[in-house]
């Protein structure tokens, strides 16, 4: 047994046959994760002492990342007592996970490919939630994780924005089966994809490509009934291919929100920012070194938005993201 020791002090027991997370989740300490296949990188943690080894191959550090000793602690295990340089996330109140049942209130079309569903909840067993987070929608023996597209309702309603994948067993259903009233389970809050403490920061910068726009959305939604974000700019960067991909825009009241759409592939009649959100925040003349980014969509935006950001003057621990790993 080992003990892993954490900034803020926070202590707990690892056996050599868990991961780090694990014992963690254990001990009842929370830290920052979204997949927890080594896949999306949000459990990215540095080592400061000690040794460990991951469990499984592992594709998504950079060299520099590797050479600096981080870890991912949902797939790494101890090899002598250790000390991170990360924090116990419980100081946010994370509501714990329940399954509830839930019923379709609405489908709605957006695009050819991308679909907005409202599940409502029973009034007795609503789902407390912090904008942002996602859960895991269960349709039978099928269970897909999917961002709340809205901030938390006093009628307990859940909004989502789900795409279409080939080949997919839910977007058979979504697209193709699913009528209101259907009854699933709703399995929930997860992941540690929220706003975190912008007193000390001027800017916030929203990153999303595709539907994961949708905890964007809904901590926007969030931050129009707080006062601290009402003082702070707000930089909200979507991505997508094609003009129909941005099926949404960010109106929000007293906030101060800046909104760049981008498109990768649209050339024709498209007069907007081209290319790739991570690019075009480095063309807007933000200052990284007072901002806070959260980041949200496909693992390659992640990545490449984390490298170059931080090699412009964002601090490496104020990128936060949720990175999409799909499956059929």
């Amino acid at each position: 047994m080992f003990e892993i020791e954490l900034k803020d002090a926070t202590r707990f027991d690892c056996s050599e046959n868990e991961t780090v997370f694990q014992a963690a989740k254990n001990s009842g300490v929370l830290l920052e994760h979204s997949c927890l296949s080594g896949r999306c990188s949000s459990c990215k943690a540095k080592l400061i002492s000690g040794r460990f080894e991951h469990m499984q191959p592992e594709t998504v550090l950079t060299a520099a990342e590797r050479e600096a000793g981080y870890m991912l602690s949902c797939i790494a295990r101890p090899l002598t007592d250790i000390k991170l340089d990360i924090e116990d996330l419980m100081q946010y109140n994370i509501p714990s996970t329940k399954t509830i049942p839930a019923k379709i209130e609405r489908l709605t079309h957006l695009t050819d490919d991308v679909v907005e569903v409202v599940l409502r909840t029973p009034p007795a067993h609503k789902l407390k939630f912090l904008a942002g987070q996602y859960v895991n929608i269960i349709k039978g023996s099928v269970k897909r994780s999917y961002s709340i597209a809205s901030a938390p309702r006093t009628d307990g309603k859940l909004a989502f924005l789900i795409r279409r994948y080939k080949g997919g067993v839910m977007s058979q259903y979504w697209f193709h089966e699913a009528q209101e009233n259907d009854l699933l389970r709703v399995e929930g809050p997860l992941g540690t994809f929220f706003l975190r403490d912008l007193s000390a920061f001027k800017s916030l910068i929203l990153l999303a490509t595709g539907t994961g726009i949708a905890p964007v959305k809904a901590i926007l939604e969030q931050a129009a009934h707080n006062d601290i974000l009402k003082t702070k700019e707000i930089h909200v960067f979507w991505g997508g291919r094609y003009i129909p991909d941005l099926f949404w825009e960010p109106q929000y009241g007293d906030l101060d929100i800046k909104y760049y759409p981008v498109l990768s592939r649209e050339k024709n009649q498209w007069t907007g920012h081209l290319g790739y959100v991570q690019d075009v925040v480095l063309q807007s003349d933000i200052d990284l070194a007072t901002a806070q980014v959260y980041a949200c969509g496909s693992e390659a935006m992640i990545h490449a938005s984390k490298q170059v950001l931080t090699k412009e003057g964002l601090q490496d621990s104020q990128f936060y993201s949720d990175a999409f790993v799909t499956s059929n």
